[in-house]
């Protein structure tokens, strides 16, 4: 059985109350602390009746872990896992909206912050889903949680075995698989992206692994001017996806 999960951070859990209310068993909210920033929170935890307990900032502090809590933690049932079988439904919940496939896969990236602003950007862009490895890639943590400043309850994080065989079942369903990697000679702002389109971002460091660059439609770089030779993960994904976003107003 799943274990419960931690959530800490104002943004985290005023966007996971507001979506999944049941989910919560316990919150701990900073003794003295009822300040306009917590206050909306407080009263969905009445309104949901969720047992609260006023703590002092050591127990915040031994619950975090090390993390910024902002004076506030939940423990909640553990959330929906999307599987490579979620794939199609996610598709097709954006069709009957009269969306075009629009898909982040992230290649083994590691970090939760880098996890956390991915899905942040994923969200801002209208990102229908994020598709990583199951094996050797971040999870959904109270970290990446907080990070993604609620995102992570918006955009579905879909854990696939093989993520070459993924990559293959998507072009099947006709969406094209953009891959970005330095040593391509194809500028990103070159290339045409309004289509159904999936977005491949690289590991921090590492880029692309060789089978996964193999299964890329086309591969992209970013026009870099300066000495640094490559950019966060999370800030290449925001360029990237943003473009796409700009191509598809035009249309």
């Amino acid at each position: 059985m799943a274990k419960d999960e931690i959530v800490l951070g104002i943004h985290a859990i005023n966007a996971l109350i507001k979506r999944s209310p049941e989910r919560f068993i316990e919150m701990w909210l900073l003794k003295g602390r009822d300040d306009e920033r917590l206050l909306p929170i407080i009263n969905l935890a009445r309104k949901y009746k969720i047992p609260v307990q006023f703590v002092h900032r050591k127990v915040l502090d031994d619950k975090a872990d090390g993390e910024q809590h902002q004076g506030v933690i939940a423990r909640v049932t553990p959330g929906k896992t999307y599987t490579e079988n979620d794939i199609e439904d996610i598709l097709s919940q954006a069709d009957s909206r009269d969306e075009l496939p629009f898909l982040l896969i992230l290649d083994g990236v590691t970090d939760p912050h880098n996890l956390g602003a991915c899905l942040r950007n994923a969200d801002a862009a209208g990102v229908q889903a994020i598709i990583v490895p199951k094996d050797k890639a971040a999870r959904i943590t109270a970290t990446v949680r907080k990070v993604a400043v609620g995102a992570a309850e918006t955009v579905p994080l879909v854990q696939v075995t093989n993520l070459a065989r993924t990559m293959k079942q998507l072009q099947q369903m006709g969406v094209w698989i953009i891959g970005t990697a330095g040593e391509t000679d194809s500028c990103l702002y070159d290339v045409k992206l309004d289509g159904p389109m999936a977005l491949v971002m690289g590991a921090e460091g590492k880029g692309m692994r060789r089978l996964t660059r193999e299964h890329c439609d086309q591969l992209v770089k970013l026009p870099m001017a300066g000495s640094v030779s490559s950019l966060n993960v999370s800030v290449a994904t925001g360029i990237c996806l943003f473009e796409i976003v700009r191509q598809r107003l035009k249309q």
